[in-house]
């Protein structure tokens, strides 16, 4: 069987795709959406903070792309859904999508309450699953394939004391990547996840500090440190880019190899 050769120089150049991140404006999300822009994409950004995602927009076109803003309260699902389907419609189409928005409440088990567990479950499972429905059925309508990368977590692999609710919504995340990815392949559409382990964000430094919780976190990690958002974002051009078109219903791992212990 003939190949042809030229499928096989992989580029991470995604210039001419629409990409719409969620959670956009701090930490990951931010510096995915930066990251995408300098990989060539267009971009619709959702964030709950307004000026934030002016702040943010300008400097994706400080970059030459296009960038467009929509704020999303993604406790509703129907906040979800309309989300999905503004960015469609003012973007003419997403081909990426990076379901990032998400949520932990800290909370031990025993003392675990159904607001903290549902608002949980709600932003950070039904609202990626939802919105990547919208997003989905117009990629099919398109016939032009697309990108689906789920921000999952290293805590949706193993367990995290006092993320009982979070654990159990990044692991039904990953599980419904699997999903996705077995009824969207016949159309060409990839979808993954990404399970960072602590990332040094402005909230993640705030929260990882203290040496009394910072040390013993490390010390279960062979590399000895925690991310930057660098080491995500990098994924996610990975995942976004034609290098990846045969990579589907899996997760990059970027933990350190603290889940190879």
């Amino acid at each position: 069987m003939a190949v042809n050769s030229s499928n096989h120089y992989p580029s991470f150049d995604l210039s001419g795709k629409r990409a719409l991140v969620t959670g956009a404006t701090k930490g990951i999300g931010r510096h995915v959406a930066l990251s995408l822009a300098h990989a060539g994409a267009d971009l619709f950004l959702a964030g709950r903070n307004a000026d934030e995602l002016v702040e943010l927009a300008a400097e994706v076109r400080a970059i030459g792309r296009r960038a467009e803003t929509a704020q999303a309260e993604l406790a509703e699902v129907d906040a979800a859904r309309q989300l999905g389907a503004a960015a469609l419609e003012t973007m003419g189409g997403i081909d990426v999508l990076v379901n990032n928005a998400g949520i932990a409440r800290i909370e031990p088990f025993l003392e675990a309450t159904l607001e903290a567990w549902d608002e949980t479950l709600d932003v950070n499972l039904r609202a990626p699953f939802f919105l990547t429905q919208v997003v989905a059925r117009a990629m099919i309508a398109a016939g032009r394939g697309g990108k689906i990368i789920n921000m999952a977590s290293q805590a949706g692999l193993v367990a995290l004391e006092g993320h009982g609710a979070y654990c159990a919504s990044k692991a039904g995340l990953l599980l419904a990547t699997k999903v996705m990815a077995l009824e969207l392949g016949p159309y060409n559409i990839q979808v993954n996840a990404i399970c960072p382990t602590v990332i040094l964000t402005p909230m993640g430094q705030q929260v990882w500090g203290d040496p009394a919780k910072r040390d013993p976190m490390l010390a279960k990690i062979p590399l000895g440190k925690f991310g930057v958002p660098g080491d995500v974002s990098g994924a996610v051009v990975f995942l976004a880019s034609n290098a990846a078109n045969m990579i589907t219903g899996t997760e990059i791992v970027i933990d350190g190899g603290y889940t190879a212990i």
